[in-house]
């Protein structure tokens, strides 16, 4: 009900919000008379604010049309190459017609990117997937919002999102791929990982976790306080709600996108008011620049979706709750997760030292679960004055953790599959 309700508000919210974005359009363009009165400014500035309170915010585009690499600019097409129900796997494929950078390109390690599935779009990664682009050849798992997959589709089940990666990675040629998973994933890409390697199956050449949850008892967050001071029963009656009828997947059970996005914002209310507040003023001020990099931020950020029940409750009672993989008693389709079987694969983890998601020391519990992969091929990376963001995306990652990832991942390349 509470999903029919905010649609219903949305709806019935719709007009005015169109009309605070037309109002500032008029408002603020010169060639409108409207522009030339007394306050025009401040009034537009404060229609556009209301607007984009208000406002219905889509799924982003990668928008990555080029990228430099080995000292060329080159064209980057965005290519569909697997569809699974619940996602899609992508490809950004840099073009050229000079035999040498051909040559280069070739030789490029290929990256598999898994993005999280834990409310926002994958396109969050857009920085990641741009810098790795100037050495890499890069995919990346784009997940699909849960009401846009017709309920015939069936259940998706953490189990699900484990079997989808080991799909992938066959797909794609493990051995000879290198996987970084960002947040959320690190825990089923390991179970993957884990359960290839038990099964003899080629593994990637190697793994890098970010931020990720592998044992969430070390340093709580916030986020881990909540998924542990409640029983699952609450989350299920409290948080999932059925799709409404005006979407594809109309029925289907779902933690919807906007509960999720209110959390989001709840956990650091005041800078989003602040934000907000200093928006206002830029386009006031004409202070343009700033004004559209808020833009740039929100239209990422207010971009959520919907994740199906089974999914969101498992990661809930697996993960956070019973953790049951560092406490090895993860069992995925009758295989029980054992990490410690992984042994030609690099690892290296990385964790912001003010993340205030996933805390400091619950990725680099990756190292203890496997045990079997040499101590000269596991490295840990802790970026001082990073929160979580900051260890995937701006400046902090392009200049301090990409270099670090990027020679990791030739120095594992090097060693090639199975050590040799």
């Amino acid at each position: 009900m509470l999903y029919h309700l905010h649609e219903f508000t949305r709806t019935l919210m719709g007009p005015w919000v169109y009309a605070a974005q037309a109002n500032a359009r008029m408002f603020a363009a010169r060639d409108s008379w409207l522009s030339w009165l007394p306050g025009a400014q401040r009034i537009a500035a404060a229609n556009e604010l209301l607007y984009r309170i208000g406002k219905d915010y889509e799924k982003p585009e990668f928008g990555i049309r080029t990228v430099e690499a080995h000292g060329h600019v080159l064209p980057v097409v965005e290519i569909e190459v697997a569809r699974r129900p619940f996602c899609r796997l992508l490809r950004f494929k840099r073009y050229s017609d000079d035999a040498r950078v051909i040559e280069d390109l070739h030789d490029d390690p290929k990256v598999l990117v898994v993005a999280p599935l834990s409310g926002h779009h994958a396109t969050l990664l857009r920085d990641t997937v741009r810098t790795l682009l100037r050495d890499h050849k890069v995919w990346i798992t784009d997940w699909i919002d849960a009401r846009m997959v017709p309920l015939a589709e069936g259940p998706f089940h953490l189990d699900d999102y484990v079997e989808y990666i080991q799909d992938f990675l066959r797909q794609l040629g493990a051995g000879d791929l290198h996987v970084v998973s960002v947040c959320q994933p690190t825990v089923p890409v390991l179970a993957a990982v884990s359960l290839m390697a038990a099964r003899g199956e080629p593994v990637p050449r190697s793994l890098t976790l970010m931020g990720g949850p592998i044992d969430p008892r070390r340093n709580p967050t916030q986020v881990n306080d909540l998924a542990t001071t409640r029983p699952l029963s609450w989350f299920r009656s409290q948080l999932i709600h059925e799709v409404p009828p005006n979407y594809p997947g109309a029925g289907r059970k779902v933690y919807p996108g906007f509960l999720q996005h209110a959390g989001f914002v709840a956990m650091n209310p005041g800078r989003h008011a602040s934000s907000h507040w200093d928006f206002y003023q830029n386009l006031v001020r004409g202070d343009l620049e700033d004004a559209e990099a808020h833009r740039r931020f929100y239209d990422e950020y207010n971009a959520v979706l919907d994740m199906a029940a089974e999914y969101y409750l498992d990661t809930i009672r697996i993960v956070f709750q019973q953790h049951l993989l560092p406490q090895g008693k993860w069992v995925v389709r009758g295989e029980p997760v054992r990490p410690e079987r992984i042994r030609d694969c690099g690892l290296l983890t990385i964790e912001g030292e003010l993340d205030d998601i996933s805390g400091r020391g619950q990725t680099e519990a990756a190292h203890a679960l496997c045990a079997g992969i040499p101590r000269s091929r596991a490295h840990h990376l802790t970026v001082e004055g990073a929160g979580h963001y900051g260890i995937f995306s701006g400046r902090r990652w392009r200049e301090r953790v990409y270099p670090r990832v990027r020679a990791f991942i030739r120095e594992q390349h090097a060693i090639g599959p199975r050590g040799r």
